[in-house]
């Protein structure tokens, strides 16, 4: 053991050189860490020192094996995998765990099942080991120069790279982009609600895009510029920032932009699919994630789509979508379609608030969402100047039952409905599908309402299964003989 603790030379170790994995490990040295890094497929350490060199020189070490690599990393050890999430995790926590000790520490960054994450904490307690499930956000280059973090598990864990992990995360003007998230599989929850948020807002912009394309007549050329300007103002985020690039690069195999040319399939990882299940355990109401989830199925069925176009075509369904636009006022619904696309955004991250709230108290962790909003403000996809107020609003209040009611976006919402109705209204005239913003808009209508006809459900649901209602002005649970005294009215 003299030998190997001679040659530990590494503060931290990263398993799993896929670009994330690269990336990662380049911007921890690049920060001053000596790090330690290890693949299966060796080219790819190669490939990482390679860039260690050429990008630097940074203090980074290539190790071949998984002893090796281990023993290079001071002690406590903390290592991180980035490898797929599943099978692929456990053996590598297999292979590299036979050389550690206790007290040392496994931190999956990789986008895994938070019970997933759960069972490990137990597996790695028992032979001493600490464990974190961490979620991180913000693509090959947020992982390169400072990506959103979300550490949930072992807190000692956390300690024992904050200062690494602080330094090597986006920072904003009120501290870096990472915290500790709470115990079990917090961090891993997190990142998958993150991830469910960015599918309802990735929708909504391409339901924006919709109406101003096949409603509004706009080219590409003035998509490009209205998503510049937006980028100005209250729909600053980097997801408005990349569609404005998009709309700006030119097919290199053909004439006009690359975006007309881009197959209109959605893929996808697994995470909103999640976010959705999860809601539903829950019971948290999360239409526009579920929408967004339902576009990406049927985006899927391509070829049944364009059969479906052709059957309804022939029995006489005039589109108007792609047809001459005529009798739009093109500013207004410029700036309807901002107004609605601002207030179905809220919707989205309300719902994915919700459901880590109802989980945080399902499971005892604790979270804090005014500092999970804090941290998503740089470094990660749904990065938005507005994150900051959705952190003023917890601060406020940590108790708000929904973000829709916060003063300040309640005002927004009712100042921006008429201009949402037009927009929903239009879309459906047209025969647009707009299911992320109708969906928000119909989540608004319901929350906001005293009153729902959920009492006639009710009253079905006691007349054919004798399941009870309350009354409005007594207490108690009563029955009554519906389809009897319905009888005696008729005689």
């Amino acid at each position: 053991m003299e030998g190997a603790a001679a040659e530990a030379i590494s503060r931290i170790g990263l398993a799993g050189l896929a670009v994330m994995g690269q990336n990662l490990a380049l911007n921890i040295a690049e920060k001053g860490f000596p790090i330690s890094v290890y693949n299966r497929t060796t080219s790819k350490v190669k490939e990482t020192l390679d860039r260690a060199l050429k990008e630097g020189p940074f203090p980074l070490t290539g190790t071949y094996n998984p002893k090796d690599f281990v023993l290079s990393i001071k002690k406590p050890r903390s290592i991180i995998i980035l490898v797929k999430a599943g099978a692929p995790v456990d053996q590598t926590i297999s292979a590299l765990s036979t050389h550690m000790d206790p007290g040392d520490t496994i931190i999956d960054g990789g986008n895994e099942w938070y019970e997933n994450t759960e069972r490990r904490i137990i597996e790695a307690e028992k032979k001493g080991l600490l464990y974190l499930g961490m979620g991180v956000s913000g693509g090959e280059d947020g992982a390169r120069f400072g990506p959103s973090m979300m550490p949930g598990g072992s807190h000692q864990a956390y300690l024992n790279i904050k200062d690494i992990l602080e330094k090597v995360a986006a920072q904003v003007e009120d501290g870096p982009c990472v915290t500790y998230i709470g115990q079990g599989g917090s961090g891993n929850f997190v990142k998958m609600v993150h991830n469910g948020i960015e599918y309802g807002d990735m929708q909504l912009i391409s339901e924006a895009y919709d109406v101003l394309k096949n409603a509004g007549g706009l080219s590409n050329k003035e998509l490009g510029a209205i998503f510049d300007e937006w980028n100005r103002g209250e729909l600053e985020s980097f997801l408005v920032e990349i569609t404005a690039d998009i709309f700006k690069v030119r097919d290199d195999k053909g004439s006009g932009e690359l975006v007309d040319m881009v197959l209109d399939k959605t893929g996808m990882k697994g995470t909103g699919k999640w976010t959705v299940q999860q809601a539903a355990e829950l019971a948290i109401a999360a239409p526009t994630i579920a929408a967004s989830l339902d576009s990406r199925f049927l985006s899927g069925l391509k070829d049944e789509r364009e059969a479906a176009s052709r059957i309804f075509s022939g029995e006489g369904l005039k589109e108007e979508i792609n047809g001459a636009v005529g009798g739009v006022d093109k500013k207004r619904l410029i700036d309807d379609v901002r107004q609605a696309l601002y207030a179905s955004k809220i919707c989205s991250y309300a719902q994915g608030m919700n459901l880590l709230r109802a989980k945080s108290v399902e499971k005892g962790w604790n979270l804090n969402l005014g500092e999970m909003a804090r941290i998503w403000k740089g470094g990660c996809i749904i990065r938005a100047v507005f994150l900051d107020r959705i952190k003023q609003a917890y601060q406020r209040n940590p108790a708000l039952p929904n973000l829709m009611v916060d003063p300040e976006f309640a005002r927004e919402m009712v100042q921006r409905q008429a201009a949402w109705r037009r927009v929903v209204g239009l879309a459906i005239q047209k025969g647009i599908s707009v299911p992320g913003m109708s969906a928000s808009l119909q989540y608004f209508d319901t929350y906001r309402r005293a009153r729902l006809p959920a009492n006639l459900v009710q009253a079905q649901r006691d007349y054919f299964g004798a399941h009870t209602y309350e009354r409005t002005d007594v207490p108690g649970a009563y029955h009554t003989e519906w389809s009897k005294l319905a009888r005696k009215v008729n005689v």
